[in-house]
């Protein structure tokens, strides 16, 4: 058995934090790699499954566990089970050079989604990993230990993809940069045959958004520096180093995701925010938001006085560092009207 099995059962207990065999972090060998949404699903059942993901068990999870992360709040059946189907297509190709032998196999091997208590709101999901994975995870001696709450806030495949692989790395702590082909960084990050075949929209697309998204919200601190043969850029080379200060990175993943892409692009100031002192908000388009993506159509003055009775019951302050969080909570449980 490999030690990253044993890390991963010393850590059973550690909510936050997701052990994953490097063998998967540094995932150039998959192919048809899932979207966001099921990216995040093959992280929690991972992390779900600990030290127990090289048995052949069948592991569960409740819906009411995996709404209550936050980036997977709105899940149910039918949103499941294509994620469900995009991780069983998923392949896993591994090429061990010492026994000279390649292995091609997949993640998940059935999936079932028991909807009998659906009707109080209940599901239960459980799985079964393929021989394949099982195998990678037992014989695996390497493994990365991400910030589960980083992986579920990343708003992109290629993030995802790109900070699972990248922190793998950052554990070996022998080393603070790597180079990559322009092919081995498009199979890096997941990017669909026939797309984004010029390194400009590969940059512009996938890469410098995943770069800027990490930076952002995780531990990490990571630079790109093309590298050229004439003007053809012919390969990449990312360093990372882990931040001094993780304070910010902390307080992005608290805050509310309204706004974020506008801070890490550096066109708004970042100011602290509180919730209006009087008054409703029709006039604050800041708060509207919120309200509106949480699904809540109720009178603007109604719901600010609500808001403001329930965080003076709570003894909140309306400048609390997870105010606009708060917010988009209570907007979603007041619901529609």
């Amino acid at each position: 058995m490999g030690k990253t099995i044993e890390v991963a059962a010393d850590r059973a207990y550690d909510q936050t934090k997701t052990v994953l065999p490097a063998e998967m972090a540094r995932g150039t060998y998959m192919q048809n790699v899932p979207g966001l949404a099921a990216l995040k699903l093959m992280h929690l059942m991972i992390g779900t499954a600990g030290g127990r993901m090289a048995d052949d068990v069948r592991h569960e999870i409740r819906l009411s566990d995996i709404r209550a992360i936050a980036g997977m709040k709105h899940h149910d059946r039918a949103s499941l089970t294509p994620l469900f189907a995009e991780l069983a297509a998923a392949v896993l190709v591994s090429d061990d050079k010492q026994m000279q032998a390649v292995t091609i196999g997949g993640l998940v091997d059935e999936a079932r989604i028991d909807y009998r208590n659906e009707v109080s709101g209940e599901l239960l999901v459980t799985w079964t990993f393929r021989s394949t994975f099982r195998r990678m995870a037992a014989e695996s001696n390497h493994w990365a230990i991400l910030d589960r709450q980083t992986v579920f806030h990343l708003s992109s495949k290629y993030a995802v993809m790109l900070f699972q692989h990248v922190a793998s790395l950052a554990n070996l702590g022998r080393i603070n940069a790597k180079t990559f082909t322009i092919a081995e960084l498009r199979a890096l990050l997941g990017v669909a045959e026939g797309k984004l075949t010029r390194f400009a929209n590969l940059k512009a697309w996938a890469l410098t958004p995943a770069v800027s998204e990490i930076n952002q919200l995780s531990r990490l601190t990571l630079t790109v520096t093309p590298n050229k043969i004439g003007r053809t850029v012919a390969s990449v080379t990312i360093t990372w180093q882990v931040k001094d200060d993780p304070t910010p990175a902390k307080r992005e993943l608290q805050g509310h995701s309204t706004g974020r892409k506008t801070r890490r692009d550096g066109s708004a100031e970042t100011v602290a925010i509180a919730f209006p002192e009087t008054g409703g908000i029709t006039y604050s388009p800041h708060w509207i938001e919120i309200k509106r993506a949480a699904g809540c159509n109720r009178d603007n003055s109604l719901i600010a006085a609500d808001f403001r009775r329930f965080c003076d019951a709570k003894g909140i302050k309306l400048d609390a560092h997870n105010i606009e969080e708060l917010f988009s909570s209570f907007c979603a449980k007041v619901g529609r009207v």
